[in-house]
């Protein structure tokens, strides 16, 4: 069997450092898994947790999307401290911290039986992922030599990519399974339903045990262990490089690393009151253009298209089985362009491939805004005539050819749309009902199961007059609005996968360009002295522009249709390109110091 393109070339009797090199990466990519499965698994599971769940707990449609934002929301909250930790305590004790924290999620999300529960196991996923999503590639780009650095990153990404094609072909098993009972009674079909997302999570738990598991036998990172300064820790940090260097190779690195802390810290022929403030040049260029670049990643929509792609391809016009499969088709894309990108990444350079990916990514997700809008505009307002219908602030309408003849409408056996948008005072929700689904069921709308008490942080807040929330006491007497009601066909089969060779386009594009340079500009760019702790703030930027477009994209597709969210990612993404073209430098085949010198020189 030939070595992976990844593996360092050593002699026979060096197979220990070859070993050791694939295990670290194993590991590593373990990581990359688990980070794909937070941000993949929702998709599966979400048609069949709305399905279930806002009959049973009666969620809202902002509620559904507080559940699917909470991972990118915990990837906030552990970005905030995940630098600071990983150099207090080290790489490696983060790693199985954050395997543990993954484990420890899934028993909560397939047991709960309530919202807390679900969201406090979805927030723990999410903090998880985003202690990986600092750490390992911190970790990798501190231990991999500079020629291999890129590659080796980029099996993060690449299991990253597989931990999606994973969760869809779970998502895709329970949508099979849960299609079978599609004759039967609803109530059965109800608790297939139930049990698919249930069980979708369950399996999650096996790679996060092998992960937590394999992350107790890595060595730490050398880099961090010279930080350090400590005798024992030089002696730590020189045994950890001859596991996968040579000695004259390992001497030489160490050799640099010392040099560069001494730099770092002022002892190297410089006071210590000569030592660079952080807001210099040299630290805040390298860091402003990693924070840009993370958030346009996420501001090209990618982690909602992935979270909600079965979704959207259902509202597209594919049924629920066929999307799912587009589903999983879209993920091993992904993972595919992902092994293209590894090979191409220290060979084309990162600043190629973002100018490659971006402008691929703007043109599909164009064409993809332009196909809703055509299908979109067709749909009729039957807002005055929906708000007739409201007796004693309550609703209730089916969705089938008597219910829209209510409306005025003439389906004339085509399977037609309702998107409805409806208020008690500051509290709305949206919903929407196709005429030809599994286990149709009518709108029922009611105070009820709209208005929702304050929550224990809502209260302490109203205390201040400070809370943004809704208010539980006005909306109680406050009457039902319909915002805005739309009816239309159900796009056609044509239209669907028309949409999905978009969505296939944007992915591939995707996944050749920022897909993996994101992971080697977070860890690249940053300077020695702020890299775990610039690293942390960037990645913060980066799930805070996530968590909020998945919070409000239900809301906001159903307020405004899928066209208006495609749009507004295509021109975040020409910013993305216009960056990476004119002001991201190229760092291939550089080592961390070099890259670190190449700002300072620009001061």
């Amino acid at each position: 069997m030939n070595a992976p393109a990844f593996a360092i070339p050593m002699a026979a009797n060096d197979s220990p450092k070859v070993w050791s090199m694939r295990f670290m990466l194993f590991i590593a990519g373990m990581g990359g898994l688990l980070y794909g499965i937070d941000i993949g698994i929702i998709a599966g599971a979400l048609p069949y947790l709305e399905s279930t769940a806002s009959v049973t707990w009666r969620l809202s449609a902002q509620q559904l999307g507080f559940i699917v934002a909470a991972v990118l929301l915990g990837s906030v909250l552990s970005s905030l401290f995940a630098g600071a930790l990983a150099d207090w305590v080290g790489r490696k004790k983060v790693m199985v911290l954050s395997g543990l924290l993954f484990t420890l999620s899934i028993p909560i999300i397939a047991l709960a039986d309530g919202y807390t529960p679900l969201l406090l196991g979805r927030l723990l996923q999410g903090i998880s992922g985003g202690l990986i999503g600092v750490v390992v590639p911190l970790y990798l780009a501190e231990c991999l030599t500079a020629d291999k650095r890129g590659r080796g990153t980029a099996m993060f990404q690449l299991l990253l990519t597989i931990g999606l094609v994973v969760a869809a072909l779970i998502g895709l098993y329970y949508a099979r399974e849960v299609e079978t009972f599609a004759g039967g009674s609803g109530d059965a079909l109800f608790a297939a339903k139930d049990q698919a997302w249930r069980s979708i999570f369950w399996i999650c738990l096996a790679p996060g045990l092998v992960f937590t598991v394999g992350c107790l036998f890595l060595s730490e990172s050398p880099r961090w262990l010279v930080g350090r300064g400590r005798p024992a820790d030089i002696r730590a940090a020189r045994a950890a490089l001859l596991r996968s260097r040579s000695a004259a190779a390992t001497e030489q690195e160490l050799s640099d690393m010392q040099q560069a802390r001494a730099i770092s810290t002022g002892t190297a022929g410089q006071s210590q009151s000569a030592r660079e403030p952080l807001l210099s040049r040299r630290y805040l260029v390298p860091f402003v253009l990693a924070c840009v670049i993370l958030a346009c990643t996420q501001a090209t929509g990618i982690n909602s298209i992935l979270a909600y792609v079965v979704n959207i391809l259902n509202q597209a016009g594919l049924s629920g089985s066929t999307a799912n499969s587009a589903d999983v088709a879209i993920k091993v894309l992904n993972a595919v362009m992902t092994v293209v990108a590894l090979l191409l990444v220290d060979r084309k350079g990162r600043k190629f491939l973002l100018m490659l990916g971006s402008g691929g990514i703007f043109l599909s997700l164009i064409l993809a805004g332009s196909l809703f809008w055509s299908a979109e505009r067709g749909r009729v307002d039957v807002t005055p005539t929906l708000q007739q219908l409201v007796q004693q602030d309550r609703l209730q309408l089916s969705v089938d050819a008597a219910g829209l003849a209510r409306l005025g409408v003439a389906a004339g056996g085509a399977p037609q749309q309702l998107t409805l948008s409806y208020a008690f005072g500051d509290f709305s929700n949206v919903q929407s009902r196709r005429s030809d689904e599994l286990d149709a069921r009518p709108i029922e709308i009611s105070r009820e199961h709209t208005v929702q008490a304050d929550s224990v942080i809502g209260a302490f807040f109203r205390r201040l007059h400070l809370n943004p929330f809704a208010d539980p006491v006005s909306a109680a007497s406050a009457p039902l609005v319909i915002t805005q009601a739309l009816v239309g066909p159900v796009p056609s089969a044509t239209h669907g996968w028309l949409v999905t060779a978009c969505i296939f386009a944007f992915v591939a594009f995707f996944a050749v360009g920022p897909g993996v340079c994101v992971w080697l500009a977070l860890s690249e760019l940053m300077p020695t002295r702020i890299r775990s702790n610039g690293m942390s703030i960037a990645l913060l930027i980066n799930q805070f522009v996530s968590t909020t477009i998945a919070a409000v994209f239900l809301p906001t597709v159903g307020n405004h249709g899928y066209a208006a969210m495609f749009f507004f990612w295509a021109g975040c993404t020409v910013v993305y390109f216009l960056v990476a073209a004119f002001v991201l430098p190229e760092t291939k085949g550089k080592t961390l110091e070099q890259i670190e010198a190449h700002f300072a020189r620009r001061r």
